[in-house]
C-alpha cells in the first residue's frame, strides 16, 4: 500500500513516499523566514511542489497510478501554504480517481516526536501573539490525542499544558511556535521542557502519509470536493472585508 504525503503548511514544503508504513523517500525544500518568524508562509511553496512530487517518483521509479491514496495536511499553519498543498493534492486526486485523506498539521508535527514517553504539545506560530496548538500523550506506540486543534494566546497555551502537565514527567514542544516562544515555555517548565530540534525530526509529510494510511485502514477518505483547509482564524484579506 504506497501513500503520497504532501505538506506545505510550515517552512519547510516536504513531500514522502510510503509502502505498506515504510518510508521508501522524501523530498524537501524550505526558504529562510525573517529572524524570529519561521511561521511567515512561504512564497515558494507553489513553484516547488509539484517538481518535488515529480522528482519523488523519478527518484524511486513509481508512478501515480500505483498509489492507494494522498495524504495532504490541511491545517491550522500557513493559509497560502495549505491552499497550495491541498489543491495539488486534489488536482492529482481528481486525475487519478486516487482517494484524498486530510490530516491535521499539529497531529502530523507531534507523530514527528519519536522514541518519547511524556506529553507533547504541537505548536505552531500564528503571529499576532497566538499559536496554533494541540496536547498528545506520546508513546512507543504513537502519539495519543488529548486536544483539539486550537488557536490561542501564548499565555493560554501554558495554561492549558499546565492542566495535563500533572500526569507526565516529560513534555516535548515541537513546531514553530516552540522556536518563537521558547523563553515563555522554559520559564513555566523549566528543565522538564525538551524543545525538539527541526534537524532531527522525521518530515512532516512522512508522517501526514502514515496517518493518512491509518485511516485509509479504518475506511476514512474525504470527499474530495468537500474537504478545506482548517484556518481557525479568519485570514487578514476576509478580515478587512468586514470592517
Amino acid at each position: 500500500m504506497r501513500i503520497l504525503g504532501i505538506d506545505t503548511a510550515i517552512p519547510m514544503a516536504s513531500i514522502a513516499l510510503l509502502d505498506n508504513g515504510d518510508l521508501i523517500a522524501e523530498e524537501t525544500v524550505s526558504k529562510p523566514c525573517p529572524k524570529g518568524s519561521p511561521g511567515q508562509p512561504l512564497g515558494n511553496h507553489a513553484a516547488v511542489i509539484l517538481p518535488l512530487i515529480q522528482a519523488l517518483f523519478q527518484k524511486t521509479g513509481s508512478t501515480i497510478q500505483e498509489l492507494a491514496a494522498i495524504a495532504v495536511s490541511i491545517g491550522p499553519g500557513s493559509f497560502t501554504g495549505l491552499r497550495i498543498g491541498l489543491a495539488t493534492a486534489k488536482g492529482i486526486a481528481y486525475e487519478s480517481g486516487i482517494p484524498l485523506v486530510g490530516v491535521s498539521t499539529l497531529h502530523a508535527q507531534a507523530a514527528r516526536v519519536e522514541h518519547f514517553d511524556g506529553l507533547v504539545c504541537s505548536v505552531l506560530d500564528a503571529r499576532k501573539g497566538e499559536v496554533y496548538m494541540a496536547v498528545f500523550s506520546s508513546q512507543q506506540t504513537g502519539v495519543k490525542r488529548l486536544t483539539p486543534d486550537a488557536l490561542l494566546s501564548v499565555n493560554s497555551a501554558v495554561d492549558l499544558l499546565r492542566d495535563f502537565f500533572h500526569d507526565h514527567r516529560a513534555l516535548a514542544l515541537t513546531g514553530t511556535g516552540a522556536e518563537v516562544h521558547e523563553r515563555q515555555f522554559l520559564e513555566a517548565f523549566g528543565p522538564s521542557l525538551w524543545i525538539r530540534k527541526e534537524v532531527c525530526w522525521p518530515t512532516a509529510a512522512s508522517q501526514v502519509a502514515r496517518l493518512g494510511k491509518d485511516r485509509l485502514m479504518a475506511g476514512s477518505i474525504d470527499e474530495i470536493e468537500r474537504l478545506a483547509p482548517v484556518y481557525l482564524r479568519v485570514c487578514e484579506a476576509e478580515s478587512k472585508r468586514k470592517i
